[in-house]
């Protein structure tokens, strides 16, 4: 189904999915298997400026706004998530340098991220804190003219491949206030002292990197600072709501890509003497799958939109990663159910959509965060 777009968003909605579908789907089950990043995908997914689709085009990136560049996110998740994770992730964090960066920082780290010639992320969770970012204890001392780094993070994307990350670490550890003292530093990842060690024993999303990274006395130059001095959480506070739509987007692909297995399996596997879609059983389940992505997807749309215009819709971008991520595992586990044993074995697609689903319920604030984002909202406390 497709939301009405005008002729461009169609194009790009066009070229996302038959990348999705002819170059991505054919081998996404070797990289689940392999646990490997994709990067032959990425450089033909660069020749059709789906790696950096937000970022403006003076930095080297498509320069879409953020509606197409969900538009893009849940296409490519529709082929498969994990590779497409590792194609739309290698510009995690550039929203921080686009908005706080200075035009030194964006002319080195963005525009090279940007056209594909290097890889970056965002370090921020910590093996103690996760939704609670203002607990995080990694600390960046300044040492003459230099901060040195020490701590550790946990569950970074790309964090085994980046060329540089966006470190947050505590310059303060007395704020006035307990989200102060937070400094978010560029880390270049060839500097000693940085160990980076991948996960590999995910659930799901296995073609894209995850790793636990150690910080050893690692040293970063003053004019590495992004953003202002102590105030790191509150300049993260600024774009979660495109993370969160982003996240969002993803959970209506893979919701669609599982409805897409269980539509055609379900035309096709007969019992009884004819194709299990003539049972009212399943045509039930296939409607409710239908409406809930389709309810998902205008949710993340309207976020989007609103991003777009360049609004920061917090509560919106919540209510759609809360709602789609839940449509996203609850429609993979129909999808699998409609499957029936096959659906438990690797041989249809199915059973790696369900397994990927799960994640977007975790990452970017988990279904709880989001709740109470919401709520507070609506009694007015933020």
């Amino acid at each position: 189904m497709d939301f009405a777009l005008s002729e461009e968003y169609t194009l790009i909605r066009k070229t996302a999915r038959r990348f999705a579908k002819e170059v991505m789907r054919p081998v996404a089950e070797e990289y689940d298997e392999s646990c490997q990043y994709p990067y032959e995908i990425v450089e033909e997914a660069k020749k059709l400026d789906l790696i950096a689709p937000s970022i403006p085009e003076e930095y080297g990136g498509a320069g879409m706004d953020f509606l197409a560049a969900a538009i893009v996110i849940e296409e490519l998740f529709r082929g498969d998530p994990g590779i497409a994770l590792a194609v739309s992730a290698r510009i995690f964090g550039s929203d921080m340098l686009l908005d706080f960066g200075s035009e030194e920082q964006k002319q080195k780290y963005l525009v090279p991220v940007a056209k594909g010639e290097q890889v970056m992320g965002s370090a921020i969770t910590e093996p103690e804190a996760g939704s609670d970012v203002a607990s995080l204890k990694t600390r960046a001392e300044l040492v003459g003219d230099q901060y040195v780094l020490n701590g550790s993070k946990m569950f970074i994307t790309n964090g085994s491949i980046a060329d540089f990350l966006i470190v947050f670490a505590r310059t303060d550890t007395k704020p006035p206030e307990r989200h102060g003292g937070i400094t978010a530093f560029i880390v270049e990842t060839d500097s000693p002292g940085f160990i980076a060690e991948p996960l590999h024993k995910k659930l799901g999303i296995r073609a894209a990197d995850l790793a636990e990274l150690t910080f050893k006395d690692v040293k970063v130059p003053q004019e590495n600072i992004v953003g202002k001095l102590g105030m790191g959480f509150y300049h993260l506070m600024t774009f979660f709501a495109r993370g969160r739509t982003a996240v969002a987007a993803q959970a209506v692909g893979i919701a669609q890509g599982a409805f897409d297995e269980a539509l055609k399996y379900a035309q096709e596997r007969r019992q009884f003497g004819k194709p299990i879609a003539d049972f009212q059983a399943i045509q039930f389940k296939l409607a409710d799958m239908a409406t809930d992505i389709e309810a998902a997807r205008l949710l993340v749309y309207k976020a989007a939109c609103e991003i777009a215009k360049g609004g920061n819709p917090a509560r919106e971008a919540s209510m759609a990663k809360l709602f789609a991520s839940r449509v996203a595992r609850e429609v993979a586990n129909e999808a699998l159910q409609i499957h029936g044993g096959y659906g438990f074995i690797k041989e249809y697609p199915v059973e790696r959509f369900y397994r990927d689903a799960k994640i977007t319920e975790l990452y970017e604030g988990t279904s709880e965060v989001q709740r109470l984002i919401i709520a507070r909202s609506l009694l007015g406390k933020i």
